[in-house]
């Protein structure tokens, strides 16, 4: 049975309901009970997310983030509408050192302090990205004290000090530096393509609900989530950080089951983020991951993105092939490196 709201019970043109939270959709609002001038009532039209539905009304997230709180009394139309028409745009112009810090802000780390041009990030071992200092540009000193520092600073908070690495954008002679450490260097690839397409490649997308938390069920299905208390808590603080972040769910049948397929998006300005994308195993091969980037992208194309950017280790062949089967190409490479302990 559809959880309907009060107004959704009494009025026929209202054909949303609570279940459709996390859809895409267009309301029509009652703003007075009559205009000074014409005597008629004033209404007005939202589109936009609806994140919430209760006893005290719904909210709609448009276009520009800005939010419509709607009481029930004042609904007086309502209907799904499709995903925003993305049009087709090229690639923002962006090199390699503004994609890297662009991905920061959409992960950004719990706690972190400037080395010269470095940022050292921690977050309780949550992931690397938010684990390891962001070695661009030039860190104020020799780079065998800034290692040094570096190998301090997360000696400090019993983490291992891993140094990001970038080419270009980290200074020519830190490889080799981090060579005589006898730290080696594990890929990852950054691939990029353009949002318009993505928004058409997959298949039922009124099965994705777009969220703008990580709620207990979508933790459920979240790989890196569980386990040691201080991790979690940084876990949600990195999750929900960056600009616009946006949670994909795909509900299991069963609503006490783990959903079957996630995802997360982060919009900054021309750019969206995508990952955390996981399918069930008993449910892959069906598009679902697909699915799930086509909704997130059409919601950052919404926003105004224009660009998509995502982060894969450069030995995930089936991720990789997953994104060359949507347009993604390799922009550049970073690697990181762990260093020994002092």
């Amino acid at each position: 049975m559809r959880n309907l709201g009060p107004a959704a019970e009494t009025r026929p043109e209202v054909r949303i309901d609570r279940s459709d939270v996390g859809r895409r959709v267009s309301v029509r609002v009652l703003d007075a009970l009559r205009d000074d001038t014409t005597g008629r009532p004033v209404f007005r039209d939202v589109i936009g997310l609806l994140t919430s539905w209760d006893d005290h009304g719904l909210s709609v997230v448009r276009r520009d983030n800005t939010v419509a709180e709607i009481a029930d009394a004042a609904l007086v139309a309502g209907k799904v509408v499709p995903l925003f028409p993305a049009r087709r745009a090229p690639l923002p112009e962006a090199g390699s050192v503004e994609l890297q810090r662009i991905a920061a802000r959409g992960w950004p780390a719990v706690e972190q302090e400037a080395l010269g041009e470095w940022t050292l990030r921690a977050s309780s071992g949550f992931t690397q990205r938010a684990n390891s200092v962001q070695a661009l540009g030039d860190p104020g000193l020799p780079l065998p004290e800034a290692l040094a520092r570096v190998r301090q600073w997360y000696a400090a908070r019993d983490l291992p000090a891993l140094v990001e690495v970038s080419s270009p954008g980290s200074p020519d002679d830190l490889a080799g530096e981090l060579a005589k450490l006898g730290a080696g260097l594990s890929p990852t690839l950054v691939r990029t393509a353009p949002i318009a397409p993505l928004t058409r490649v997959g298949h039922a997308p009124e099965r994705v609900r777009l969220s703008r938390t990580a709620g207990a069920q979508w933790l459920s299905a979240y790989r890196r989530a569980g386990g040691d208390p201080a991790r979690d808590a940084a876990a949600l603080k990195v999750l929900h950080g960056g600009p616009s972040v946006w949670f994909a769910t795909v509900p299991a049948a069963d609503p006490q089951e783990p959903p079957t397929a996630i995802g997360r998006c982060v919009v900054d300005g021309a750019w969206a983020c995508f990952g955390a994308i996981e399918v069930r195993p008993a449910a892959r091969r069906q598009g679902l991951a697909r699915t799930v980037m086509a909704v997130l992208a059409a919601r950052a194309a919404e926003e105004g993105a224009t660009g998509g950017y995502l982060q894969v280790e450069a030995d995930n062949a089936a991720a990789i092939a997953l994104y060359d089967g949507l347009g993604f190409t390799t922009s550049h490479t970073y690697h990181y490196a762990r260093l020994p302990r002092p």
